[in-house]
């Protein structure tokens, strides 16, 4: 018996596919974008998933493994979309394919746990720039903890970036309209009703913080001898009370912004506000209490009859402009390959194209407390690069290389097979 076991698992040795060693890696001669400085022609070198150097008079080490000639191309630090469904939700449709929420309050639980690795949406994402998200959980209020990933490894421990970068609170709504499941019809609420209901729930927010401040002293004051029943949700929001965690809060109406942004500071909570639809009618309050944005869609409807049909469209450099930092993210999984282009339509409307990239890298990473490791070429930092022949904003461009922690991962997704597949289709006779 030993004798088949051992030999059952030499096959299954076999048969697990293994993760490529990073590589020592050269590009040369390209346009150097680092973001943290002034562009230049020059060289990157990446050694153990890492930029070991970059400038404009470095040379190529002989010993390196793989040389991308760059000349008369552009390289990029690889972009961040800040918040996604990305390998929680294959197919919005299809609801064995979505595991991006659970019942009920989950604080504790991290979107990383979830995550398919094989997730075709994945190389299709990757294709376009994006070298790393942030993977958040729904539902709620209290949803879980957002993770940032790479897009590349076999494994959620190959992909992990930070397993929990944020606790995601979606805020309360002051709703006058409700479904009531007893007569299967649409309720109108009077005002007052809604308003009270909208109070109670944030009410009920901070009985939690309390809570958890509460189960954090007694679990302190169990080294002295006092016992503390292990509670992981209160841990979870424990930690957010403490300032280890960022909270995000995603929220949209002006209302829910100006409540957000007074309970996070009554509580001494690290608030990043998410999506955020109106949030350029509260850019002075934003600025003033340094809050930072993840902007939702910006190729977007107004909601509202009485919207500004650009609203969407100029808020990210209304927001930027008033001192704001802005991250964007695509609040999905199917559509985050098109990050760039949402950046693009703000440039449009108003937005430096300069802050538009630093906030698709390293303004983005800044707002999510990645910056130690991405967001720029710099020496020190992981080698997510990109090569395109242009601006990663503009449509035309095309990314010729993605690499992602020192490897240069390849272009093949399911549409190029689809479309290598259908181009090749025979003429009917």
């Amino acid at each position: 018996m030993p004798v088949v076991i051992a030999g059952l698992l030499t096959l299954a040795a076999t048969l697990v596919p293994k993760t490529a060693a990073a590589q020592t890696l050269a590009i040369e001669g390209g346009t150097v974008h680092p973001v943290s400085g002034s562009p230049y022609v020059g060289a990157v070198v990446v050694r153990d998933g890492l930029i070991e150097a970059a400038g404009a008079g470095v040379e190529t080490p002989a010993e390196v493994e793989v040389v991308i000639d760059a000349t008369g191309l552009h390289v990029y630090p690889g972009l961040l979309n800040a918040f996604t469904s990305v390998g929680l939700v294959e197919i919005g449709s299809i609801a064995a394919t979505q595991d991006d929420s659970e019942l009920g309050d989950t604080p504790h639980l991290r979107a990383l746990e979830a995550v398919h690795p094989a997730s075709e949406i994945i190389p299709v994402t990757r294709a376009n720039g994006i070298t790393h998200v942030v993977s958040a959980p729904a539902g709620g209020p209290w949803a879980g903890q957002a993770s940032a990933i790479l897009l590349d490894g076999w494994t959620v421990e190959e992909m992990a970036i930070e397993p929990a970068v944020g606790l995601v609170l979606e805020w309360p709504g002051l709703e006058t309209r409700e479904f009531d499941f007893s007569t299967f019809s649409v309720r109108e609420k009077k005002f007052s009703e809604a308003r009270k209901d909208y109070e109670r729930a944030i009410d009920e927010l901070a009985d939690w913080i309390d809570a958890a401040r509460q189960y954090d002293d007694a679990r302190s004051a169990a080294g002295s001898g006092a016992a503390a029943e292990r509670n992981h949700a209160l841990e979870a929001v424990a930690k957010a009370a403490r300032g280890e965690l960022l909270l995000i809060v995603v929220a949209d109406r002006a209302r829910a912004i100006r409540d957000a942004a007074a309970f996070a500071e009554q509580h001494g909570l690290r608030l990043v506000l998410a999506s955020g639809r109106e949030a350029a009618q509260e850019a002075e309050l934003l600025a003033e209490k340094g809050i930072p944005v993840i902007l939702g869609a910006v190729q977007a409807l107004p909601r509202q009859e009485d919207d500004a049909y650009d609203g969407p469209f100029t808020a990210p450099g209304d927001l930027e402009r008033a001192g704001v930092p802005i991250a964007f993210g695509t609040f999905d999984s199917s559509s985050a390959r098109v990050l760039p282009y949402e950046a693009a339509t703000a440039v449009a409307f108003g937005l430096d194209p300069e802050a538009a990239l630093r906030a698709l890298t390293l303004g983005a990473a800044e707002i999510l407390g990645l910056d130690d490791r991405l967001g720029s070429i710099d020496p020190g930092k992981w080698a997510n690069l990109i090569v395109t022949d242009g601006d990663p904003l503009e449509v035309r461009t095309a990314v010729r290389h993605v690499i992602i922690r020192g490897r240069d991962v390849g272009l093949a997704n399911r549409h190029s097979r689809s479309y290598a597949l259908y181009r090749s289709r025979p003429a009917r006779p």
